[in-house]
C-alpha cells in the first residue's frame, strides 16, 4: 500500500482542563477514563439518558488535561451539552480546534514517516509519543494519527509530503471502515446503544466504572445476554452513492428493514465498503440487500476483531 497522508478538517477538538477534568469526564462518558494514563488515547462514547449514542470519540490524555476528538459537525453540540454539567467542578471546557492540526499517515512507509518527525514512534495501539508540540498515536490496522500544535503544523506538513501522497479525507474514512471503528454522525445520533456499533469491542465501554448518562440501559443490554444487532463491515457492488441511514433488508424480516448503513467508506471503481448495523438473524440468513428486498446483495467482510457469539 502506497504511503499516504491526510490533513483533517472533518474533526473537531474539545479541551478539558483542571483538577477535576478526568473525574468529570469519567462520569459522563462510556469508557474508564480514570484508568487512562497520560500519554494514551482511548475510544469512548457519549450517550443520552436513554443510552443512545450522541457521539463516538477518541480521547487524548495529556499532561495538561484531556482532548476529545469527534466529527466537527457534532463539536458545538457536545461541547455545549457537557459544559452544562460542569457546575462546581474544577473543569475548564474550551474548543481546541484552532490550537491544533490533525494529520493521519497510513501505508507501507507510515512508520518511517512518523519516525522522520523525530517525536518517537508508538510501540502499540493507543500509545502516544511526543516532542516539541507534536504528538503521535498509533491506531488499529497500522496507521498513525498526529496531533500538531498550530505553530508546528507547517513543518509537519512539509515532512509528510516528502515521498508521500496527500489524500482526501474519504480515504481515512475507508480505513476506519476497514478497522471497524464506528463513527456516529448527525444523521445517526440517538439511534444506537454502544454495543450495537461494537464500541464495547474496541475498548470504548466499561461495565465496572460506575454511573454516566445512559449507564443503566447500556449495562442492562450487556448483562441480559446476546445483542440482537451488531455492526458489520460490508461491501456493496456498483458505484451508487451510499448514505448514512440507507436501509438493509433480508428474507428473515420481509418488507421490514433489518439494518442500516452507519458509516460509508470510500468508493472504489466497482464497489463501496461501509459499516452497517444489522440484525444478527439477518446475517445468519446470508442474504442481505440494500434499499429493498430485491436490491443489490451485500457482501459481508471480516473485521479485525471477533463478534461475541
Amino acid at each position: 500500500m502506497q504511503t499516504t497522508f491526510f490533513e483533517f478538517n472533518d474533526f473537531g477538538l474539545i479541551s478539558f482542563a483542571g483538577a477535576d477534568a478526568a473525574s468529570f469526564l469519567h462520569g459522563q462518558l462510556t469508557s474508564d477514563i480514570n484508568a487512562l494514563d497520560s500519554g494514551r488515547t482511548q475510544y469512548s462514547g457519549y450517550c443520552s439518558p436513554k443510552g443512545r449514542l450522541l457521539a463516538t470519540l477518541l480521547l487524548w490524555r495529556r499532561d495538561d488535561g484531556i482532548l476529545l476528538q469527534l466529527p466537527a459537525e457534532l463539536k458545538e453540540m457536545v461541547q455545549s451539552r457537557l459544559s452544562k454539567y460542569v457546575l462546581r467542578a474544577q473543569v475548564k471546557v474550551a474548543g481546541a480546534s484552532a490550537r491544533f492540526v490533525l494529520f493521519g499517515v497510513a501505508g507501507d512507509g507510515a512508520r518511517q514517516k512518523v519516525s522522520a518527525l523525530e517525536c518517537g514512534v508508538p510501540a502499540e495501539v493507543h500509545a502516544v509519543t511526543s516532542s516539541k508540540g507534536v504528538e503521535v498515536t498509533r491506531l488499529p490496522i497500522e496507521r498513525y494519527l498526529i496531533l500538531s500544535s498550530a505553530e508546528r503544523a507547517g513543518e509537519v506538513r512539509t515532512e509528510l509530503a516528502r515521498n508521500a501522497a496527500c489524500c482526501d479525507e474519504s480515504g481515512w474514512r475507508g480505513l476506519d471502515v476497514e478497522a471497524g471503528i464506528p463513527v456516529v454522525t448527525a444523521e445517526s445520533q440517538e439511534k444506537y446503544v454502544p454495543q450495537m456499533v461494537n464500541l464495547d469491542l474496541i475498548g470504548g465501554v466499561s461495565y465496572t466504572k460506575g454511573c454516566y448518562p445512559g449507564q443503566e440501559i447500556v449495562a442492562r443490554t450487556h448483562y441480559l445476554g446476546q445483542q440482537k444487532q451488531r455492526m458489520y463491515r460490508i461491501r456493496v457492488p456498483g458505484t451508487e452513492t451510499l448514505a448514512v441511514g440507507d436501509s438493509l433488508y433480508s428474507a428473515a424480516f420481509g418488507e421490514q428493514a433489518s439494518g442500516a448503513i452507519l458509516y460509508p467508506g470510500a468508493l472504489t471503481s466497482d464497489s463501496r465498503e461501509a459499516l452497517a448495523v444489522i440484525q444478527r438473524r439477518s446475517v445468519e440468513d446470508a442474504s442481505v440487500h440494500l434499499n429493498s428486498p430485491e436490491g443489490p446483495r451485500i457482501e459481508l467482510l471480516t473485521l479485525p476483531y471477533s463478534l461475541p457469539a
